[in-house]
C-alpha cells in the first residue's frame, strides 16, 4: 500500500514539474521575418513620384516639407525561431526597392526574383509570397503615376494630377480639391466617388466606368484597377476641432 502511494506521488510530481516548468523550445520566440528601411530624398518643385512595379500595400501621403520620406517594410508570411528568422532576413534583402531621381522625376523600383524569395505553399498560388508595405510622404503638389502589380493602393491629401493603375486589388483616393476631371475603370469591381460625374455599367456589368470634366483648369485622375473597386471620397474639413467647440448654452 505504501509502495502504491509513493508511485502515486511521484506521478503527481511529475504532472506538476511538466505543467510549471516549459521546455526551453517553448521559450524561442516564433514570429515572422522583417526588415524596416526609411530613407529621404530630395524631390524637385512641382515634380512626378512615379513608381513601377510596387506590390503589396502602397500609402502615399502629402506633406508641407519638399523632400519625400520613403519606408519599406519587408516580411515573411510564414512565422520563424530565432535562427530561422535571421536566414529569413537575408532571403527578404533580394527584395529591392530603389528610389532614384531623373530629371523632375523620382522613379521607386521594385524587383524581386519570382517563386525564389520563399518556396510558394502550392504550385497555382501567387507568385508573391511575402509582404511588403511602402509608407511614402511627398509634397502635397507632387504628380503621382502608379504601375501597382498586387495589393491596395492609398492616396492621401495630394493636389496634383495623379495616374494609378492596380492590375488587382483595390484604389482608394482622399482628396482635397473641389472638383477634378476623372478617367476612372474597374475591369471587375465597383467605382464610387464624392465627386459629380456620370457613372455607367460596363459589359455584362462586371465592371464600372466614371467619369467627370468639370474644367480644363481642375487636376486630372486617370484610375485603373484589373481586379478590384475604386473609391475617391473628398476630405471634409471640420470647421472647428472638438477641444475648440464652443461650450453650449445652459437650458433654462
Amino acid at each position: 500500500m505504501r509502495r502504491h502511494c509513493l508511485v502515486i506521488v511521484s506521478l503527481c510530481l511529475c504532472v506538476f514539474v511538466l505543467n510549471t516548468v516549459p521546455l526551453a523550445a517553448d521559450d524561442e520566440t516564433i514570429s515572422k521575418a522583417q526588415v524596416t528601411k526609411t530613407e529621404h530624398i530630395d524631390f524637385p518643385p512641382g515634380g512626378v513620384l512615379r513608381f513601377k512595379n510596387s506590390v503589396g500595400e502602397l500609402t502615399v501621403t502629402g506633406w508641407d516639407r519638399p523632400d519625400i520620406e520613403i519606408t519599406t517594410i519587408k516580411s515573411s508570411r510564414a512565422e520563424y525561431g530565432a535562427q530561422e528568422r535571421k536566414n529569413a532576413a537575408q532571403k527578404l534583402d533580394r527584395i529591392s526597392v530603389k528610389a532614384e531621381r531623373h530629371g523632375d522625376e523620382v522613379i521607386i523600383t521594385t524587383e524581386f526574383p519570382r517563386y525564389s524569395v520563399f518556396p510558394p505553399p502550392l504550385p497555382w498560388r501567387n507568385e508573391i509570397n511575402f509582404d511588403l508595405e511602402y509608407r511614402i510622404s511627398v509634397p502635397r503638389n507632387a504628380r503621382l503615376v502608379v504601375d501597382h502589380v498586387d495589393g491596395e493602393v492609398h492616396v492621401d491629401d495630394l493636389t496634383g494630377d495623379i495616374r494609378a493603375t492596380v492590375q488587382k486589388g483595390g484604389l482608394t483616393l482622399r482628396l482635397p480639391g473641389d472638383s477634378y476631371t476623372i478617367d476612372a475603370k474597374a475591369d471587375i469591381g465597383s467605382v464610387f466617388s464624392d465627386y459629380a460625374g456620370q457613372q455607367r455599367a460596363r459589359k455584362l456589368h462586371l465592371g464600372t466606368l466614371f467619369t467627370a470634366q468639370p474644367s480644363p483648369a481642375a487636376p486630372t485622375l486617370f484610375l485603373r484597377s484589373g481586379y478590384g473597386d475604386i473609391a475617391i471620397t473628398k476630405i471634409r474639413k471640420t470647421p472647428y476641432s472638438l477641444s475648440s467647440r464652443p461650450p453650449s448654452s445652459p437650458k433654462q
